[in-house]
C-alpha cells in the first residue's frame, strides 16, 4: 500500500509539474525526481556498444590487414582512453549544467550557429541510424533470400532488400521516440543475451579455425601463434583498403565515439546520471562491445576469408546464421536495434533543437523515417563505416572544444561564458571561426596529397618527384589521426578569438543593459 501510495503521488507531481512519460526536458535541466542510477548508463551503454555497429566494424579491421598484435593491443589502449575521455570530458560537465548538448551549445554559440551545428550532427546520427537498420536487415535476407547490397554497392540489389529495411527502420523509430527511459529499459534486457551471443559466434568460429588449419592447440601460445597466422595475419589490405597498424587500431577505438565523448554529444545522456563517476559505465560498451565483440565479429569474416578468399561481402546475418543459426539472426536484428535506438533519439533531439515548438517525439519518428529512406536508397555508408566514423568525429569534435573551454577555462581568461545567451546575440563568431577553420586546417592536412598533386597538375609546383613524394608523406594526415590535434586547435583559438571579439563587442552590450 505504501509503494502504491508512493507511485500516485510521483504520478500526481509529474502531472502537476507537466511531466509526461515521453517529456524529455529539452531546454531545462533535468530535476531529481527525473535522474537515473547507474544501472540505466551500464545497461544501455553495454547494449549500444554491443550491437550492430560491431558486426560491421570487426570485420573491416580484417580487410585492413591488421596483425594481431596491433589488434589486441590497440584495442586495449584505446578503448581505455575513450573511457577517461566520458569520465573527464563529458560527465562532470554534464552532471553540473544537467543540460542537453544542444541546449547548452545555443547559450554559447547563439541559435544561427547552433543551428548548422544541431543540423550537421543530427544528419550524421540519422545516417548512423541508418546503417544499423541496414545491419538488422541483413538477417531478413537470410530469412527470407534476396539479394543484399555487397562491400561497394552503392544503390539498393532488391526489392526485397528495401522492404526488409522499411519493416527494420519504423519499428526502430517507434521505441526510439518514446524517449531515453525506453530505450534504456530496452538495452538493459537485450545487452546480457547479446553479449553471450556475440561471445558464442567467437568461440564457435575460432573452434572452426583450429579445425580447417588443423592446428593443436596445447598452451595459449599455440593459440596466440595461430592468431598471428590465420586470422589477424597482418598481410596486405583488400583492394580499395589502407594499411591498419598499432595506431590506426588506438585511434580508432579511441575516436569511433569521439562524437559522444570528447565532442560531447552524451552530455544529453549524462544529465540524467545522479553522480559524475557513472561515467565508467561506458567502460561495459568498450570492454564487451568494442573490444570482445569486435574481435568475434572479425573472426567470422576471417573465418569467411579463410574458407573462401574471394567473398569478401560484410553481411552480418550470413556470417551469424553460418555461425548460430537462428540464435544468431535474431541477435543480428536486437543488435541493430539496440543501436539504431539511442542514435536515432540523439538525432531527434539535434533537430528538435532546431525546431523547438515541435514535439520530440514527432520529430524524433520523423527521424527515423528519414534513417529508414537512406538506409533503403544508399547502403554503401554501413559498408565503409570506418571512414564515416572518423569523418563525423573530425565535423563534430570542435564543437566539444568550444563547450569545454567555455564552461572550464574561459572565465579564468577574463572572459565571458554563455556568451550568446549573455550578450543577447544569435551568432557566435569565435565560435563559428575556431569551428570553420579547425575543419579547413584539418581537412588541408587529411588531403594534403591530393591538393599537392593538383596544384603540379596546374603547374602550380615545380618539384623532383622525390621532393614531391616527401612532401606528401611528411605533412599529410590520416584522417584516423588528425582529430586529436584538431581538438587542441581549436581550443587555442576559441580563447584567442573570444579575446579580440568580447573585448569589442562587451563594451557596447554593458551599456545596453
Amino acid at each position: 500500500m505504501e509503494v502504491n501510495t508512493a507511485a500516485r503521488s510521483d504520478i500526481d507531481a509529474d502531472r502537476q509539474d507537466g511531466f509526461s512519460p515521453v517529456e524529455e526536458f529539452e531546454r531545462q535541466p533535468v530535476p531529481p525526481r527525473a535522474r537515473l542510477g547507474f544501472g540505466s548508463f551500464l545497461g544501455m551503454y553495454a547494449g549500444e556498444h554491443t550491437a550492430g555497429t560491431e558486426l560491421m566494424i570487426g570485420p573491416l579491421f580484417v580487410a585492413h590487414g591488421v596483425s594481431a598484435v596491433d589488434f589486441i593491443l590497440g584495442l586495449l589502449v584505446g578503448n581505455a582512453l575513450a573511457v577517461l575521455s566520458w569520465m573527464l570530458f563529458c560527465a562532470p560537465i554534464a552532471v553540473r549544467a544537467r543540460l542537453t548538448l544542444y541546449y547548452q551549445l545555443e547559450k554559447i554559440c547563439g541559435r544561427t550557429l547552433v543551428t548548422t551545428y544541431n543540423l550537421a550532427n543530427g544528419v550524421m546520427f540519422t545516417i548512423l541510424a541508418g546503417a544499423m537498420i541496414t545491419v538488422s536487415a541483413t538477417a531478413l535476407g537470410v530469412w527470407f533470400d534476396f539479394r543484399m547490397p555487397g562491400l561497394d554497392d552503392a544503390t539498393p540489389t532488391s526489392v526485397g532488400w528495401v522492404l526488409a529495411v522499411v519493416v527494420m527502420g519504423l519499428l526502430f523509430a517507434v521505441c526510439a521516440a518514446y524517449g531515453f527511459k525506453t530505450i534504456s529499459k530496452f538495452a538493459n534486457i537485450a545487452a546480457p543475451w547479446m553479449v553471450l551471443v556475440f561471445l558464442t559466434f567467437g568461440l564457435i568460429t575460432l573452434r572452426r579455425f583450429i579445425d580447417a588449419t588443423g592446428t593443436v592447440i596445447e598452451s595459449p601460445g599455440d593459440l596466440w601463434a595461430m592468431c598471428k597466422t590465420a586470422i589477424w595475419k597482418g598481410g596486405q589490405p583488400l583492394a580499395g583498403r589502407a594499411k591498419f597498424t598499432f595506431w590506426h587500431v588506438m585511434f580508432f577505438a579511441w575516436f569511433c565515439n569521439m562524437a559522444w565523448h570528447i565532442g560531447l554529444s552524451d552530455l544529453s545522456v549524462f544529465r540524467y546520471a545522479r553522480k559524475a563517476w557513472y561515467a565508467i559505465a561506458s567502460a561495459a560498451g568498450m570492454y564487451i562491445g568494442h573490444f570482445m565483440a569486435w574481435i568475434c565479429a572479425s573472426l567470422l569474416f576471417a573465418y569467411q576469408l579463410h574458407i573462401d578468399p574471394s567473398n569478401t561481402d560484410v553481411h552480418p546475418g550470413p556470417m551469424t546464421y553460418e555461425a548460430a543459426g537462428l540464435t544468431g539472426l535474431l541477435c543480428v536484428v536486437i543488435a541493430g536495434w539496440t543501436t539504431a535506438n539511442p542514435t536515432m533519439y540523439r538525432a531527434g533531439l539535434a533537430f528538435q533543437a532546431i525546431m523547438p515548438k515541435r514535439s520530440r517525439f514527432a520529430v524524433t519518428l520523423a527521424t527515423g523515417v528519414c534513417a529508414t529512406i537512406a538506409a533503403a536508397v544508399y547502403p554503401k555508408v554501413t559498408m565503409r563505416l570506418l571512414d564515416f566514423v572518423a569523418i563525423w568525429a573530425l565535423i563534430l569534435m570542435p564543437m566539444g572544444a568550444v563547450i569545454f573551454v567555455d564552461f572550464w577555462l574561459i572565465k579564468k581568461f577574463g572572459l565571458r561564458s554563455n556568451w550568446a545567451e549573455w550578450s543577447g546575440r544569435s551568432f557566435n563568431w569565435a565560435a563559428g571561426l575556431a569551428w570553420l577553420i579547425t575543419l579547413t586546417v584539418c581537412t588541408m592536412l587529411v588531403q594534403f596529397g591530393g591538393i599537392v598533386d593538383g596544384l603540379a597538375a596546374r603547374g602550380l609546383l615545380n618539384l623532383s618527384p622525390e621532393r614531391m613524394q616527401w612532401l606528401k608523406e611528411t605533412f599529410t594526415i590520416e584522417i584516423f589521426f588528425v582529430s586529436l590535434p584538431g581538438w587542441f586547435m581549436t581550443a587555442i583559438l576559441y580563447i584567442g578569438i573570444s579575446k579580440l571579439y568580447q573585448s569589442r563587442i562587451r563594451p557596447a552590450v554593458e551599456e545596453r543593459r
